[in-house]
């Protein structure tokens, strides 16, 4: 049995929820972080010290992991030999550059805009920092377009790891009413995600 520790609606939970469901894994979830709780609790903080979501234990192999790139990467590289899992390198690295794409250049914007919408009350909200991410995000977005002008999927010729990463945040920044460019390209990749049963069940979830 594997156990995913994560509250439902956390971007970087969906990231392993929804590899685990491609996968086709049995998993148990234990509701963690946000309002309920549990992730400062000492026993938690004894598997990930960092006292964030996801942790993830899989009893087959003994281990506990966190962070979810490194999730998702041990899932594929474990169980998805014949499916999510490049075997070349080359391949692999197609779409592993996109996990740390997302990572390294998306986050800072994508926060500014999610937290802001999402999380904060409308009274309390920086319309400055929500105006300078939205144009970042639009920025960043434009990349990936070009990018899936020439190839179907951000993992190259198959759907794979940096799809999964760039997913569940690629689902918020669309649904959340930004003044973003209508890029073709990107928005031909979402309907084909969305079309996914396991992206459906995991990722296009109230937001809040």
């Amino acid at each position: 049995m594997i156990t995913v520790w994560g509250r439902e609606n956390s971007t970087n939970v969906k990231k392993v929820l929804w590899c685990l469901e491609e996968l086709q894994l049995r998993y148990q979830r234990i509701p963690a972080g946000g309002q309920y709780g549990l992730n400062r609790d000492p026993a938690y903080l004894a598997m990930n010290p960092n006292g964030l979501v996801p942790c993830l234990r899989d009893e087959a192999t003994g281990l506990v992991l966190w962070e979810s790139h490194s999730i998702v990467r041990y899932l594929a590289a474990q169980y998805g030999q014949n499916t999510l899992w490049q075997a070349q390198p080359a391949a692999r690295a197609v779409g592993e550059k996109w996990m740390d794409w997302t990572i390294g250049a998306l986050t800072e914007p994508y926060r500014g805009v999610f937290i802001s919408l999402v999380r904060t009350p409308a009274e309390q909200r920086d319309s400055a920092l929500i105006a300078r991410s939205t144009a970042e995000c639009n920025t960043q977005l434009g990349i990936v377009d070009g990018t899936l002008a020439q190839q179907p999927w951000l993992s190259g010729a198959q759907f794979g790891l940096g799809d999964i990463a760039f997913g569940p945040v690629a689902y918020a920044l669309l649904n959340l009413n930004l003044e973003l460019t209508p890029y073709a390209h990107l928005q031909d990749w979402f309907a084909r995600v969305s079309a996914r049963p396991a992206f459906a069940k995991t990722v296009a979830i109230p937001l809040s």
